[in-house]
Formats: structure tokens, sequence, C-alpha cells
């Protein structure tokens, strides 16, 4: 017997009405105090401030050998913030809930999100070109424009875009509460991970929140564009499937041989008036194939001639042509011949004396 849940997980028969977000108010100040801070951290590094010295104590404090108990764990925990395997999990949960609720919003939203992350922060990221603690080479200094391509953290702003999305996308209230607390969870927890791991600084990890959050707020401006690429795709996907029916009703499924060339069906023009009919041999009949005339316009009822016509056969009907004997009348035993050969008959060569008669001697 099924139970609410598992029926929860069937397909809707309807779209449901889903509330897009919008671009508030309060996401717009929420966005602003984000881009301020970002703005604040990059300044911060590019002057070598008090931000760059924390960066220093954290790397010489060295917490992978403080507590190295905790790293077995945590170089499993740090994958939830890596983009391939990530967006794997994420991408198959929102495609059941695109099938669910009959829409590609969810996938399209996924993937507008990580190209904006993949721009802004490899942008960022190949133009500092900040190397990180494990390659520094000089101590106290910000190590900027070296070649380097690990501020801000991707790691952490992964983390905060792909589990942030979930509570996005959330459709009630008390959902999008749960999965926004979880995925601050987990991305502060992976930012922390990289820290103790010592393969980001505290200020990319720092950075790298912003970089994330930013991206998930600047989302609603994305809205119009997902729509109508939804719509488009949708309408493509219609196209096809009509095309694909047109094709089902025209061409018949005929059994075709492993390899071989699919049958097509020639459709044959009618019979006109004016050609013949032609009937088919049936097969071990021994019958030769025949073609019947049909009564043309202005024959009178008269039948034509057939094509093909007995040919003169029995060689008495060829002593007949000699004169034959006398007793023997050219077509005796043979029936009477309903049609007559159309072939020229052949005048016979040499006498025309009958075989048995003798030349008249004097006496």
């Amino acid at each position: 017997m099924r139970t609410d849940i598992f029926a929860r997980l069937d397909r809707e028969p309807e779209p449901p009405k889903i509330e897009v977000p919008r671009m508030t108010r309060t996401r717009l100040a929420l966005f602003g105090g984000t881009l301020a801070f970002y703005l604040a951290i990059v300044v911060a590094v590019l002057l070598s401030t008090w931000l760059v010295t924390l960066d220093w104590k954290i790397m010489l404090f060295r917490p992978y050998q403080q507590w190295p108990e905790l790293h077995a764990f945590l170089d499993y925990y740090v994958v939830l913030g890596q983009r391939g395997p990530t967006a794997v999990m994420v991408a198959a949960w929102l495609g059941w809930r695109s099938w669910r609720q009959h829409t590609l919003r969810p996938l399209l939203t996924l993937g507008a999100a990580l190209l904006l992350l993949n721009v802004t922060v490899g942008a960022v990221k190949l133009g500092l070109g900040r190397l990180g603690p494990h390659y520094a080479t000089r101590i106290g200094s910000a190590e900027l424009f070296a070649g380097g391509d690990i501020f801000p953290s991707g790691h952490t702003a992964n983390a905060v875009v792909t589990w942030g999305i979930l509570a996005y996308l959330a459709t009630t209230p008390r959902a999008r509460r749960y999965l926004s607390a979880l995925s601050a969870v987990v991305a502060l927890g992976v930012g922390l991970t990289t820290v103790y791991l010592g393969t980001h600084w505290l200020s990319d990890v720092l950075l790298g929140w912003a970089a994330g959050l930013l991206i998930l707020l600047a989302l609603p401006w994305c809205e119009p564009l997902i729509g109508r690429a939804e719509a488009m795709i949708l309408s493509l996907r219609d196209r096809l499937r009509e095309q694909l029916r047109a094709r089902r009703r025209l061409v018949p499924s005929l059994p075709v041989a492993s390899g071989g060339p699919r049958p097509v069906l020639i459709p044959q023009p009618p019979l006109g008036p004016e050609e013949p009919v032609r009937e088919p041999v049936g097969a071990g009949s021994g019958r030769t194939p025949s073609v019947r005339s049909e009564a043309r316009p202005g024959s009178e009822g008269r039948l034509a001639a057939p094509l093909t016509a007995p040919r003169a056969h029995s060689t008495h009907a060829t002593h007949a042509g000699h004169g034959g004997h006398a007793g023997h009348p050219a077509h005796a035993g043979h029936g009477t011949h309903g049609v007559r050969s159309e072939r020229t008959p052949v005048t016979p060569a040499g006498s025309r004396r009958p075989p048995h008669s003798r030349p008249l001697t004097g006496g």
C-alpha cells in the first residue's frame, strides 16, 4: 500500500504555479552590502593590510598539524565544494524536480548560476594571480600577480552557489528556511576546511563566500532570460515531436534485415484508360503471361488483335503448303485454329509437282 511520501514522488498532472523570485528592495540592499564587502576584501589584500598579516599567522599556525585526527574526515568533506561532484548531485535532484513539475526552470537556473560562477570567479582568479599558502615565497607578502589562481576560493564559492540554489528554488517558505540553513552550514564548513588543509588563505575564503552570495542574490535579474530560454526549448521539442509523428504516419513499420537498407514505399500512379491491364501469372500454372487489350474508344465493339499469337505448328500444315497428300486435308486432325498467325508465309523452294508423279516418256 502506498503512503503519502511515495505519492509525492509521482509526476504532477499539471505544472504547478510557482512564484518566481523578484529583485525586491531587501534583496537589492543585501546585494549592495555584499558587493561592498567583496570590494573591501580585494582592496585589503591589494594594500597588504592587517588581513594579509592574519593570513600568515593562520598559515604558520598550521591547523592540520595541531589537529591531525580531523585530517582524514575533512579530506572527504571538502569534496562538497568541488564543482564536478556537487554539480552532478544537485543536477540529478533538480532534473527530477523538472520532470515532476513539467518545467525546465530548475535546470536552467542551475546552469545560469554555474555559468556566472565560472565567469566571475575565474576572471578574478586569473586577474589577481595570487599564490596559495603552500607556494608562498616571502613571509608577509600578499603573493599577488605571481601566476596563482586561488583568490577567491573556488571551493567556497561553489559550495555557496551549488547548495544555495536548492534554497533559491524552494517552493515553500518552510523549505526555503531549512535549505538556507543547510547550505550555509555546508558552505562555512567547506571554507574553513580549505583553511585547515592549508590550500587557501583566510582572505580567499572570505572573498569566496561573498562571490557565491552575490551570484545567488543576482539570479532574479536572470529570470526573464531563463523564461525565454525555456519557452524556446519547449517549442523546439514540440516541433520535433510533430515531425516524428508525421514520419511515422507516412512510413509504416516493415521488417528490415539487420544492417540492410530500409525499404521505401513508392506510390503507384493509377492506370489510364489507354493503358493495357496486365494479368498476373499464377505460381506453378505453367501458362504463358498474356496481355489483354482494353476496348478503345471508337472501336465499335471490335476486339484488338492479341500481341502474342500461337505459332503455326504440325508438319501437316507445312505439307499443305506444298500441296499435301490427296487423302489428308491441310488441317485434318488438328481442329480449327481461331487465330491465324501474323507471320509472313514462306514460299517453298524447288518444284511444285507432287512427289510421287513420274515424267511421261514417249512410247
